[in-house]
Parts: structure tokens; C-alpha cells; sequence
């Protein structure tokens, strides 16, 4: 009982998703054994009185570095874009829920309707609404993991539109902003088709911020926690710039 209480009391009004694969569930930080730092950039710092995250257990509580490590637990998770996007929006959007849904590793084909990422994803972005918060966008940083065939870089136009259609028509919200990413990274031989694609989705509340050029790590895959920080700030302001004057999306 008093969990739910608790739950109610630290329910956020202003939600986002954050959701795709590695690099929106962070490894900044994360050496080549698997360690993580611990390095959390002021930028990055947790707000008790402001910024919450829904738990793996559906519960809220003080949103933190990594923000990611009961939803991607195989991995080692560190910081990613989602802690610098909420510092950077706080000052104009009170009580602010991030929902946390990224798994790294994986391909758009695992987030169709139906598969366990996605159904899993929808029902976090229910609860995150049961007390009375409004969804006020999904941001998406995927597409490494289909870099690797043809036939995945030519189809991933269409998968990641049905995506965008199945998530909005789930949660009926059906001008819900999506803010995507473009890749900075992946498989040479079809990271420009899968940017192509990203950048090429013309639907109506969907905007691109393009993560080319940010600082990667060794690996040459994930973006440093100096890049997650840019990152962050850059989908805050995608955000502030497309969507943070309009009226409610559930009433669109």
C-alpha cells in the first residue's frame, strides 16, 4: 500500500520515452571490460524535486545514472542522452517522467508489434499515464543494429513508419512527437541507407536530430558521456523548437 501511495505522490505530469537500442540506454563511461566509470557530468545530475524515471518494477522514483540498468540488465549501462534532455528542459517543464525502454543490441524487426521489446514498451508508457501524467513525446535512438544487411537497410523506412503508427494508435495518441536520431555509427556498408531512412520520415509531429559527427568511443559505435551530454541538449532542443508549444497531444 505504501508503495502505491508513494508511487501517486512522485507521479510525474510531463512523461517521455526513452526507447531504441545501446546509445539511448547509455554506455558513456563504460570501459572495454564492462566497467563503468561512475562519471556523472553536472549536466547529468539527478533532481529529486524534478526529475523521476519509471522503474523495471513500474514503480517512480529519483531518475539517475545510469538510467537504463534494471531495463538493459544484460549490458553494463552508463550515462546516456536522457538525464542531460530532462536537466536541459526542467527550467520549462515541471515534473518531468522519463520511462526508460531501450535494450541494446537490437533491431527494428524486435520492436514490431507483438515482439516482447515493444509490448513491454507500451505497457511502461501506460502506467507512466495511470495517475493522471500526459505523454509528451518518444525519443528513439536506433538503427546500428541494421546497419548490418541489405535487406534490413532497405526495409527500415517502412518498419520504423509502421512503428511510429503502431505506437501512437496503442497508445491513442495519435499526434504523439516522436523526436528519432540518426545514427552516428554502424556497419559502413549501409549506415548511409539506414540515415537515408531516418532523415527521409515525413509524417506529421516526427523530427530527426542528427547525431553525425559526435565524439565516439574506441569501439567506434558508442558516443562518449561528453556526446551523450550534446546529444541530450540537442533533443531538448529539437523538443523546445517543435513541440513544447503545443496544446496537449491527447487532445490532438
Amino acid at each position: 500500500m505504501a508503495s502505491t501511495l508513494e508511487n501517486e505522490a512522485h507521479s510525474p505530469k510531463n512523461i517521455f520515452i526513452l526507447s531504441g537500442q545501446s546509445n539511448m540506454a547509455g554506455r558513456g563511461g563504460v570501459d572495454k571490460h564492462k566497467h563503468w566509470d561512475g562519471v556523472v557530468p553536472n549536466e547529468c545530475s539527478p533532481d529529486a524535486s524534478t526529475i523521476f524515471r519509471l522503474s523495471a518494477d513500474l514503480h517512480w522514483e529519483v531518475a539517475r545514472e545510469p538510467l537504463h540498468h534494471d531495463i538493459d540488465a544484460k549490458k553494463t549501462c552508463g550515462v546516456g542522452p536522457g538525464m542531460s534532455f530532462a536537466n536541459a528542459i526542467k527550467d520549462r517543464v515541471e515534473a518531468i517522467g522519463l520511462v526508460p525502454c531501450a535494450v541494446g543490441g537490437t533491431a527494428i524487426k524486435e520492436w514490431a508489434q507483438g515482439e516482447h521489446l515493444y509490448e513491454n514498451m507500451v505497457k511502461r508508457a501506460r502506467v507512466s499515464m495511470h495517475h493522471g501524467g500526459e505523454m509528451k513525446a518518444l525519443l528513439w535512438y536506433q538503427g546500428e543494429s541494421d546497419t548490418l544487411s541489405q535487406h534490413c537497410a532497405e526495409t527500415y523506412k517502412a518498419s520504423m513508419e509502421k512503428l511510429i503508427h503502431n505506437v501512437r494508435a496503442d497508445l491513442h495518441l495519435p499526434s504523439l512527437p516522436i523526436i528519432q536520431v540518426a545514427i552516428a555509427s554502424g556497419d559502413e556498408k549501409y549506415i548511409e541507407k539506414i540515415r537515408e531512412a531516418q532523415k527521409g520520415i515525413d509524417l506529421p509531429n516526427v523530427v530527426c536530430v542528427d547525431a553525425m559527427g559526435v565524439q565516439l568511443k574506441e569501439d567506434n559505435l558508442h558516443l562518449t558521456t561528453e556526446a551523450q551530454v550534446k546529444l541530450g541538449q540537442m533533443l531538448a532542443d529539437a523538443y523546445f523548437t517543435h513541440f513544447a508549444a503545443q496544446p496537449s497531444v491527447a487532445s490532438s
